[in-house]
């Protein structure tokens, strides 16, 4: 077991952009990776199992709903903490950024945003203590880029609902004790139901023979004549709009978690770079070694200046969902192409499991599909400059 030595590049210093508790939050995530998550991930990763120790302590350093209020059983954090803890996360694996990003962004923010009191006392202490996971149920089989065409519906029956359909490439589903589904009414609007495990006709199969975020348990969401309580009914927003703001929030943190891939991949190659003798000298002194890390570290810094802008603007509550998915779409390129880059200055080495870089390449091409693809994000940026639809 390698000890893991990372250290974080900050080129342009910003963390002089940060106040102390964005950086005792971030140390705190830092940390709990390196002594939790490292030692333990490419044996995860290599038996395609999720480790599920690790949620007790994702809870403790706040990883769930950190911005949902103490009230609720949250950490009252900011959108930069948040963001912060995303990047340290993923640093460690995108499976684990994942699996926490999901129970935040696409579970804990729906209840919160749209649910009412009672929701919120009921569900959001236990999601965010992690006595309870969750999971998102959008994706369909056949509906992904276009969830406005879901078949998932469910029919007022007088005192209960009766929700019928199917959701695909759901992360935690396999072990998760609550879904966040949204299904059309017999009307076609959308809404957001709380379906809990248990509930007769509810299943959750697993998925299996992923080559990538293979710490991550990824299932499907059936559900066969559930009767859903009136009362799981998400109250307080309804049309595609309600799942496409918890995407809004999901994209930031992945915005700032595939900084935390590129890190890391970065990290290790620099330090490869050094050690490794070739023709008498450190591979790292070769003009092509030079080009590659120096272009990896440019990256890597505009990156974290787009993700710190949408930070300030989503804590001011004037982020666009075009600028959420500038930020998602041209961070997960921006780690993915380093972690190709990466791989290459380790040679052979970087396919091997004793590195990380491998790991978190295949990672990435989830990372840059889920959550709104490359080329639908392209598409929203048009659209919005634009102003002339792409997708119609």
């Amino acid at each position: 077991m390698k000890p893991d030595l990372f250290e974080a590049p900050d080129y342009y210093n910003l963390d002089e952009l940060l106040s102390d508790e964005h950086k005792l939050v971030r140390q705190a995530a830092r940390d709990w990776v390196k002594r939790d998550v490292s030692p333990i991930i490419e044996e995860y990763a290599q038996k395609a199992e999720f480790p599920e120790q690790i949620i007790k302590g994702l809870a403790e350093i706040g990883a769930f709903g950190p911005y949902i209020p103490e009230e609720y059983g949250g950490a009252g954090l900011d959108q930069i903490s948040y963001g912060l803890i995303m990047q340290e996360i993923e640093r460690g694996d995108s499976g684990v950024r994942s699996t926490a990003s999901v129970q935040s962004s696409l579970v804990m923010y729906p209840i919160y945003k749209y649910g009412n009191e009672e929701q919120r006392k009921k569900y959001l202490p236990k999601l965010a203590s992690g006595e309870w996971m969750g999971c998102f149920g959008l994706t369909e089989p056949d509906h992904g880029s276009n969830p406005a065409g879901m078949t998932t519906s469910f029919k007022d029956k007088g005192d209960h609902y009766l929700l019928n359909g199917a959701k695909m490439w759901i992360s935690n589903a396999p072990f998760a004790q609550v879904a966040v589904v949204w299904a059309k009414n017999e009307e076609g609007r959308i809404h957001g139901l709380i379906v809990e495990r248990g509930m007769e006709g509810f299943s959750t199969p697993e998925t299996h023979n992923k080559w990538s975020l293979r710490a991550s348990a990824t299932g499907e969401l059936i559900f066969d004549n559930v009767k859903v309580p009136k009362e799981n009914l998400l109250p307080n927003k309804s049309g595609l709009g309600a799942p496409l703001g918890c995407l809004d929030s999901a994209r930031y943190g992945i915005a700032w978690g595939a900084i935390g891939a590129a890190m890391d991949c970065y990290d290790t190659a620099l330090r490869y770079s050094k050690e490794r003798m070739q023709f008498g000298k450190p591979i790292g002194q070769f003009q092509l070694q030079q080009k590659k890390l120096a272009e990896m570290i440019t990256e890597i810094t505009k990156a974290q200046l787009l993700a710190w802008r949408v930070g300030v603007m989503r804590n001011a509550g004037t982020a666009t969902s075009a600028q959420i998915s500038m930020a998602k779409r041209n961070n997960v390129d921006m780690a993915i192409n380093i972690a190709r880059e990466a791989r290459q200055i380790l040679g052979g080495m970087g396919i091997t499991g004793e590195y990380s870089i491998m790991r978190h390449s295949m990672n990435l091409e989830s990372v840059i599909t889920y959550e709104g693809t490359h080329d639908i994000h392209l598409l929203i940026t048009g659209l919005d400059i634009t102003g002339l639809n792409a997708f119609q």
